[in-house]
């Protein structure tokens, strides 16, 4: 028996069955991911009033007026750390606060960023009061606010930074 060379036709059906195939299974991420998240949004975000690890006050006021993203991850999170050179992306031009949760002490996480190569405005959450008050149970975590601090997406595991600047750019809109 001998295998004949694939047609454009079979190939053009092959790659609109891949096509639809991974088009679904994207539809149900992002569904199940909804109602994972549900609860987190349309709320006021939590206040944050914090001295940042380079200890620079920092308040959550400061983004009043215009979208912004908390993202809360930790120094043991193997996901976190995949996502770090996009968060650090991410604060060299857009409007963030992360938040190192339960992660050690200000000196550990320093040392932490600093082996990382990584940059962005980071609050300690040592005992991980300030992710109970976000409902974060797992990192890494993004909330995603509207220009008036009204929490418009919540994410929950990894995500790509054209992800996070996409919703940013949707809570614009609000």
């Amino acid at each position: 028996m001998t295998k004949t060379a694939a047609t454009p036709r079979s190939l053009k059906k092959r790659l609109l069955s891949w096509s639809t195939q991974l088009f679904f299974v994207l539809l149900a991420l992002l569904a199940v991911e909804a109602f994972l998240t549900r609860d987190s949004t349309g709320l006021m975000a939590p206040a944050i009033e914090a001295t940042t690890l380079d200890q620079q006050l920092f308040s959550l006021q400061q983004f009043k007026g215009r979208p912004a993203i908390v993202h809360f991850w930790a120094t043991w999170c193997p996901i976190c750390k995949l996502e770090q050179g996009m968060i650090n992306a991410i604060a060299a031009d857009l409007p963030i606060i992360t938040v190192a949760m339960q992660s050690g002490s200000p000196e550990e996480i320093l040392d932490y960023l600093q082996q990382q190569g990584v940059a962005y405005p980071v609050v300690n959450d040592p005992n991980g009061s300030l992710a109970g008050q976000y409902g974060v149970k797992a990192v890494p975590a993004s909330f995603i606010l509207d220009s008036e601090g009204k929490v418009r997406f919540a994410t929950r595991g990894y995500t790509t930074g054209l992800g996070l600047r996409i919703r940013l750019w949707l809570a614009g809109w609000f």
